[in-house]
């Protein structure tokens, strides 16, 4: 059964390689997720730049769509001064569970929602979020008009003055991304800006390959276009996060109040 997104729109891309992709990004998160949570354990630079224009609500709630180990939910109790209520979608259930553990351990989120659900081939959770965030997931999401199928349904889910944030990982801009780099294999219809990436930790170094598509700023606008007519105004874009502090470009928008 085809998913709600493949539904969504017409992609360059078709169904079946959509599904490879896709499949192939659980396989590699399945096989890498130990080293992969250490590699994650630490917040983003740019997240302190969201957190003065989040809604003055409390508790804030928060959908993190692919939240991964849960660092930005970490991050949130420890540095936004109010309570929240946070629910975490991943498709990974070990890193889900390293979340949980993660705010046993921290002793913070105690009531936190983490769910495993393919944001690929499912629709996100239905809700009203002040904040609902896609960090870090975008170049996993096989297909340009996936990705722009998935930031609409995302965006439905935007309290009025509520923030989506989503960020594109910039990966083929720096030299030590592109000697990572391979092309898709010949039977896998692919679209502009599509690799497969190797991952160089542990016991599946140089084994396990990702998908990665590089959004450019094109794509990116056309993404924040989408999502303005649905009634967003765009906040702000910018670049931050990793060692030169510009590897991921930021997109933050604010919904419409209505009425």
């Amino acid at each position: 059964m085809v998913g709600f997104i493949l539904k969504s729109l017409v992609s360059l891309m078709d169904d079946r390689s959509i599904r490879h992709l896709n499949r192939l990004n659980r396989d590699f998160y399945e096989r890498t997720v130990e080293d992969f949570d250490e590699s994650r354990g630490r917040a983003w630079n740019g997240w302190k730049r969201l957190l003065p224009l989040l809604p003055l609500v409390s508790p804030l709630r928060v959908l993190d769509a692919g939240c991964g180990n849960g660092r930005l939910g970490r991050f949130l109790a420890r540095h936004l001064g109010r309570p929240l209520t946070y629910q975490g979608v991943d498709h990974s259930p070990a890193l889900l569970k390293a979340a949980r553990e993660s705010f046993h351990r921290h002793n913070n989120l105690p009531d936190a929602v983490l769910e495993s659900r393919d944001l690929v081939l499912e629709p996100p959770p239905a809700g009203s979020f002040d904040l609902v965030a896609l960090m870090g997931v975008l170049h996993h999401v096989p297909g340009k008009a996936t990705r722009e199928a998935l930031l609409k349904s995302l965006g439905e889910q935007v309290a009025p003055g509520g923030v989506l944030v989503f960020t594109t990982w910039r990966f083929s801009e720096y030299e030590r991304f592109r000697e990572r780099l391979l092309p898709l294999p010949p039977e896998i219809q692919g679209e502009p800006g599509d690799f497969l990436m190797d991952w160089r930790r542990g016991h599946a170094a140089l084994t396990a390959l990702r998908y990665c598509h590089y959004v450019d700023d094109q794509e990116q606008d056309g993404h924040e276009a989408t999502l303005i007519t649905q009634g967003f105004s765009l906040i702000e874009r910018f670049r931050s996060d990793g060692h030169t502090d510009d590897i991921n470009a930021y997109s933050l928008l604010r919904r419409g109040l209505e009425g």
